[in-house]
């Protein structure tokens, strides 16, 4: 029956997560979520009682996809394999900028932090590699860190691609080749 029923409800999850990602949370109307599954409103309302319990399902489902993610990359041994890793989960960063931008919300807030902490932790360990700073530690960590804060600022639907993400990981390349010879962070030019 349990089975069943989270069977039943998933459409709703799927929606509504995907709606949460573009929108935020002014994007979850119940009739809007209801057209796009096909359904009427009371069904919702009688697998999630209200739109708070329906938001708790988005973030327990979001905080899974994020266990997801982090064991894909942590089996990253390339860029190209991260940016393969952020290409299929563009819902779920989407979803985790909006976590961010709406950070207001300490259930947000929460689910953000802990996002970042479950797939940092993967990524710290392969990171150093990906990057070219294998024996510097330190300053990758301090790298992935400030990468993080900057990439949540910069994804958006559009650019959040294949094309986009190489961009932004050659970019980074070029500061930490730099910085490993000058010392100096070179300027980086986004306007072309």
């Amino acid at each position: 029956m349990a089975n069943k029923n989270a069977k039943k409800k998933q459409p709703w999850i799927d929606i509504g997560y995907q709606s949460f990602a573009y929108e935020g949370p002014h994007g979850l109307k119940v009739e809007r979520l209801a057209d796009g599954v096909e359904k009427n409103k009371s069904s919702f309302y009688h697998y999630f009682a209200d739109l708070e319990v329906f938001t708790n399902h988005l973030l327990r489902y979001h905080l899974a996809q994020a266990e997801v993610i982090a064991i894909k990359e942590s089996a990253c041994e390339t860029i190209d394999d991260f940016i393969d890793v952020l290409v299929t989960h563009k819902i779920d960063l989407l979803f985790n900028r909006q976590l961010r931008v709406h950070r207001e919300n300490p259930d947000f807030e929460s689910v953000f932090c802990k996002t970042n902490e479950i797939t940092g932790q993967a990524i710290a360990l392969v990171w150093p590699k990906l990057i070219g700073l294998a024996n510097h530690h330190q300053l990758a960590e301090m790298m992935l860190k400030h990468s993080i804060e900057n990439f949540y600022l910069q994804i958006t639907d559009e650019t959040l691609n294949r094309p986009w993400l190489r961009q932004y990981f050659d970019d980074l390349l070029l500061l930490v080749n730099e910085f490993m010879k000058t010392g100096n962070v070179p300027a980086i030019d986004r306007t072309s």
